[in-house]
């Protein structure tokens, strides 16, 4: 998306002159001014600099925030949710990887970054983190603090930043000024229990409503016509958010944050400034830390440095210390690599992640119907598309495994899920086994990965909830009321991921649509024994060809069907949920016979039930340890691992004995 812009830019800017450390005798900062076409004093002196991210839970309001911050400060927004640039972001209605822009906002320049809300992409928050001084710490007035608050406020309080609390929503007609100051006493809280300084303990607070587009420093529900503006948060900015430590006179150095892929350009870094000015033209050099010391991966000459300002790109000529930019030129360095001058023989230190929790086998298709919808089908393209992404997803890890399959770790199967629908979309064929929990041994004991769960519900349903989770091994914390919400209750667990794997469509059909569910990774914990009973057998069609209703309408009495009359099968193909524990070989190919005899009941009319349609979310969650997920541009199948009908009974006969 990223290229069609570029190249209009590079083709209708002409190319400004670049200026060589050894032709200015000038210091760096009016050698940079000079080379930026502005004063001394002005916003791009790194004093008037603020770096400040945006992070919150999931649905608090981020990105609708910083849909206000940039129409305050004179941006020009296209459409609601203008930072989610990306298709499936605008699909889903979620943030999915971090964006960086710039503003302006009395003299000062304020580099902002939106980060995604969900466990899944917590890896996009612990890149970025390292790049502010400041972050606006977004709360739901309603809903109060939630699991992912508390992780990306750890990793907030952990680079030792002081965040600013934004009580958002507000104007909700269930928060009150009493309910306000329960939440901030929570935050309190979650901060002092996080291990907070007594500096950042000192936080200052804002109440918001994004929607409506303002902000105000005392509570209020409705503001004056001349306050129903965001200038208060950007004031608060200004004030509370420390200038980046500059050292315009040190080597240039700058850690690669982000990276993206351009076809006129290529490879397009972003990242913080840490020391020195660059320059278009300069000759820099990429490092990476090894076992041992850094090592030198390239040398080459920066061709051009962009910054996002608003929606836009713009082209700059020269960038200093604490300043977030955007550099063309190198070919090799990749996100946590060092970009620094010729003489700068030391990497800075890369960010530290947390591990991934879950991983998933893919591979070729290799069922009967493969080849017929993609064009993306061996492993060596798999194996690059997979490669590629690890370079510029941290949070995910591929390892290449046997006769052309891939193991790729993450942390949930939100996250893999999203890998597997752009994969699908870019014309790629390829088989998903079920997720695998990743296990930790210490001591000589199994430690497995524990989430924070967090659930709002209906009364009526939190028996049938309880008592679903407790076959997943899940453990109640607290229970109680929600604020403001008669009927409705919050409950608090610790779950394994593994029981969390595929709960969620469960969980929705459950509450009839009426719950909130939200998970974040907690920490590792003794293994705490095999599941319960989570899953019904299924249906596993037998025959190869074109599926009848005649056929179906025998099976309907069977289970729930998952295909429709018209598609094709396959041996070994699930085509639904038997009613019963155990899996059933059915042929849903069968036509009716025809005879010559005539027949009250020749040409009745077969009523079939609608068939359960899959999400690849959902198929992800529900296939079983023997079973695969047929994932093609047009359909989404699953199927057995083994498809061959009498070895599936000779293997399970081998297990019983």
């Amino acid at each position: 998306m990223a290229g069609p812009l570029l190249r209009s830019l590079w083709s209708n800017t002409t190319r400004r002159r670049s200026f060589s450390s050894q032709s200015s005798p000038l210091s760096p900062l009016r050698a940079f001014s000079a080379a930026t076409g502005a004063p001394p004093n002005s916003s791009l002196d790194p004093n008037r600099l603020r770096n400040v991210a945006v992070i919150a839970h999931v649905d608090h309001g981020k990105t609708t925030l910083m849909d206000r911050l940039l129409r305050q400060c004179g941006a020009d927004i296209p459409h609601e949710r203008a930072m989610d640039s990306i298709n499936l972001e605008r699909e889903r209605g979620i943030t999915i990887s971090s964006k960086v822009t710039s503003v302006f906002w009395k003299e000062n320049e304020l580099n902002m970054v939106d980060t995604p809300g969900h466990a899944d992409f917590g890896g996009e928050v612990e890149r970025v983190v390292g790049m502010v001084e400041g972050a606006i710490l977004v709360v739901d007035a309603g809903e109060g603090p939630l699991a992912q608050t508390k992780f990306v406020l750890a990793k907030a309080l952990k680079y030792g930043l002081r965040p600013i609390l934004l009580l958002n929503k507000v104007d909700r007609p269930s928060v009150s000024e009493e309910r306000c100051d329960e939440v901030e006493s929570l935050v309190f809280d979650l901060f002092a229990n996080l291990g907070a300084t007594e500096e950042q303990l000192d936080f200052p607070v804002l109440y918001a409503s994004a929607k409506e587009g303002w902000a105000s420093s005392t509570f209020t529900k409705e503001p004056p016509a001349d306050a129903r503006k965001m200038s208060q948060l950007l004031d608060a900015v200004v004030k509370h958010v420390p200038p980046p430590k500059a050292d315009l006179d040190a080597p240039f150095l700058m850690l690669v944050s982000m990276m993206e892929k351009d076809y006129y350009l290529g490879r397009i870094l972003t990242g913080r400034v840490s020391s020195g000015v660059v320059r278009v033209g300069d000759k820099v050099i990429g490092l990476r830390n090894t076992d041992s010391a850094s090592e030198k991966i390239e040398e080459a000459k920066v061709v051009k440095l962009m910054k996002k300002k608003g929606t836009t790109i713009v082209s700059i000529d020269a960038a200093g210390a604490g300043d977030i930019i955007c550099m063309a030129g190198l070919t090799t360095p990749s996100i946590g690599h060092t970009v620094a001058s010729a003489e700068v023989t030391t990497a800075l230190p890369s960010v530290e992640l947390d591990p991934p929790t879950i991983s998933m086998t893919f591979g070729v298709n290799d069922s009967p119907l493969a080849g017929r919808d993609g064009t993306q089908l061996t492993g060596g393209k798999i194996g690059d598309r997979l490669m590629a992404e690890a370079e510029t997803n941290l949070a995910i890890n591929v390892i290449p495994g046997l006769s052309e399959s891939f193991e790729v770790q993450g942390r949930g199967e939100l996250q893999l899920g999203i890998l597997i629908e752009n994969m699908r979309r870019e014309g790629f064929e390829l088989s998903v086994s079920p997720p695998k929990v990743m296990y930790k041994t210490e001591d000589k004991q199994r430690l497995e990965p524990i989430e924070e769960v967090t659930i709002e519900i209906n009364e009526e349903h939190v028996g049938l909830v309880i008592e679903s989770l407790s076959h997943r091994r899940a453990e109640v914390i607290d229970m109680c009321p929600v604020p403001g919400n008669d009927g409705r209750t919050r409950l608090s667990l610790t779950c394994p991921s593994r029981g969390l794997v595929g709960y969620r469509c469960v969980f929705s059909s459950d509450t009839r649509g009426t719950g909130f569910m939200h998970r974040a990774f907690l920490k590792y914990e003794k293994y705490r024994g095999p599941l319960g009973n989570v899953r019904k057998g299924v249906l596993v069609s037998m025959g190869y060809g074109t599926i009848t209703a005649h056929s179906l309408m025998g099976l309907e009495a069977r289970g729930t069907l998952f295909v429709s009359p018209g598609l094709d099968s396959y041996d070994g193909m699930i085509i639904g949920e038997h009613s019963r524990d155990t899996d059933l070989d059915v042929n849903p190919v069968k036509a009716k016979e025809l005879t010559n005899i005539r027949s009250v009941n020749k040409d009745e009319n077969v009523k079939l039930s609608p068939p359960r349609l899959m999400t690849l979310e959902e198929a992800i969650g529900y296939v079983a340890s023997d079973e695969l997920i047929e994932v093609t541009p047009k359909t989404i199948r699953l199927r057995k691992r083994c498809l061959d009908v009498t070895k599936r009974k000779s293997q399970s006969k081998r297990a019983k004995e």
